[in-house]
């Protein structure tokens, strides 16, 4: 089994947030692969089903986002999942233009509290993930972004994003991660 973890915090309140990149990504998954995100266990919502013939799980933490290891730890102890083979981490990234994404095979968490938090309850930097940019803060605190709404311009170019962090992350249960990078890891203005 493949594990698919989109990143994000619960709540209506943040709801198409900055922050929940990871998560509306997770729901354009699940309507694509026709998968139900609702049961509750490992402290998020998750389901199964098969994305090109590969069984996967479909899971957002309910831990809110700096303790996301939490969920995804116990979800690839319980299924025996070794996260460098079977885990994908959908995340957002204030260090990339939005809408540009980046596709990496591991790497450190980049100062990104819920990838820091995976890494310590997975024990591993050894993951695949793809970030999504939403943007660097301006003069303001970093926390009142990343929770901040996006702005309406904005927003047309996220729907994208989001629909291309599907793609790669769908990509990535069947194809090799190289490739995938090569395909993904444009620069936002290669791809208008």
């Amino acid at each position: 089994m493949i594990i698919i973890a989109g990143l994000g915090n619960p709540g209506r309140k943040y709801d198409r947030t900055r922050h929940n990149a990871g998560f509306e990504t997770i729901d354009l998954l699940a309507e694509k692969y026709g998968i139900k995100v609702a049961s509750d266990k490992f402290r998020g919502l998750f389901g199964t089903g098969f994305i090109d013939g590969e069984k996967v799980m479909l899971l957002k933490p309910q831990t809110f986002m700096n303790l996301s290891g939490e969920c995804i730890g116990p979800a690839c102890d319980y299924y025996g999942v070794d996260p460098a083979e079977g885990l994908i981490v959908i995340c957002d990234d204030i260090n990339l233009p939005p809408g540009q994404l980046r596709v990496r095979r591991k790497g450190s968490a980049g100062g990104h509290n819920g990838l820091k938090s995976v890494i310590a309850h997975t024990g591993t930097q050894e993951f695949k993930r793809v970030r999504i940019g939403t943007g660097q803060a301006g003069q303001g605190e970093l926390v009142d972004f990343v929770l901040g709404h996006y702005l309406p311009d904005e927003r047309a170019v996220m729907e994208k994003a989001f629909e291309r962090a599907a793609g790669a992350a769908a990509a990535l249960v069947t194809q090799d991660a190289e490739r995938v990078m090569s395909e993904y890891n444009r620069s936002i203005t290669e791809e208008i």
